[in-house]
């Protein structure tokens, strides 16, 4: 426990949870953001002046000028209206204010509790802020990659600003999981199996984002061939061992989909495990995390069917959350110990 005050304990513990619906929206904000081809609209960073939206037309002016000088105008977008520009101006104006609505959310109760618990005791806490002002820089080398000689930000910047994103949601489910459940499991697995599991899952998560940053889920929509064949009939196998696969949008989307399949097989495996060993305290976790995995797997396969329609693919991310969660949970009992901080 955080303190021995029981309704201490209770305000960090609602603290956490608000926060993890807060960073949650932010990821589902953020993909849409990447879906709609809005995350270049607003061409400059601007921490604190950033904060209110236009107010008049010739301030819209100003934006669109400036969104007129990038690469993504002047090739890709140069006969759009301002009303146009509006719609995907709204879309990553609302992502960076939800970003400072996290740091202000996270911050001052942080303070309050400063106040209330010895300092030690919240080091993680004071982590966690730390990566969250981090992933704000993230997010804006990310943008910067896309404002020269890109139309759009380079995918690796890009999956690195998920993977924070996803990091930061881990830390605090599991630092509510610290206070909220009392792991007294002793009928658990060697703690390597879940680590390993949950490595897994954010890898797909980054190779996910290379897709989404390449347009990759808009090429082979067929399942469970690419179009005739089980290799992208566009490439070579020998590329697949080279540096510049990752690049590749045909070798990304392989890569994903076998990787969709790995995981699922050694889902498969700890299932069967699980319950040969007769590991009862872990056949509920297990079961929602088969559940999660279920879900994330159909909605990739609609996902590509359906060339990344924007609700679709914005359900296969949201999905990925509760993956995630589900995860962390799992990993959580599995560490015999809930590593609560002494009092």
């Amino acid at each position: 426990m955080y303190s021995e005050n029981l309704k201490i304990n209770n305000q960090i513990s609602t603290w956490l949870i608000t926060m993890f619906w807060i960073i949650s929206a932010m990821i589902i904000v953020g993909g849409l953001t990447r879906l709609t081809d809005s995350g270049l609209s607003i061409t400059q960073w601007q921490l604190f002046s950033g904060f209110f939206p236009p107010l008049n037309d010739s301030q819209w002016i100003v934006y669109f000028d400036l969104y007129k000088e990038i690469p993504e105008f002047k090739l890709q977008n140069y006969d759009m209206t301002m009303q146009e520009f509006k719609v995907i101006f709204w879309w990553e104006w609302a992502h960076r204010f939800m970003g400072r609505l996290i740091g202000l959310a996270f911050l001052i109760p942080l303070i309050y509790f400063t106040f209330k618990i010895k300092f030690k005791k919240l080091l993680s806490f004071y982590f966690i802020f730390a990566l969250i002002c981090f992933q704000g820089f993230i997010g804006w080398y990310m943008v910067s990659s896309g404002l020269i000689d890109r139309i759009d930000v380079s995918h690796f910047r890009l999956s690195i600003h998920l993977l924070v994103a996803f990091f930061i949601l881990s830390l605090i489910f599991w630092n509510y999981l610290k206070i909220k459940v009392k792991n007294n499991f002793q009928n658990t697995i060697n703690i390597i199996f879940p680590l390993s599991f949950l490595f897994l899952v954010f890898l797909q998560i980054s190779i996910g984002a290379f897709v989404s940053g390449m347009d990759a889920g808009k090429i082979y929509n067929s399942w469970p061939l690419m179009d005739d064949s089980i290799f992208p009939n566009d490439n070579s196998v020998v590329n697949l061992f080279k540096l510049s696969a990752f690049s590749d949008p045909s070798l990304v989307q392989f890569i994903h989909r076998k990787l969709a399949y790995l995981i699922g097989l050694f889902y498969l495996y700890l299932l069967f495990y699980i319950y040969r060993n007769k590991k009862t305290d872990l056949y509920k976790s297990v079961n929602v995390l088969g559940i999660f995995i279920i879900l994330q797997i159909v909605l990739g396969i609609f996902t590509l069917l359906y060339g990344a329609q924007i609700l679709i693919a914005s359900m296969h991310q949201i999905s990925s959350i509760f993956l995630v969660a589900s995860c962390i949970y799992f990993l959580f009992i599995n560490t015999r110990s809930n590593l609560q901080l002494s009092s």
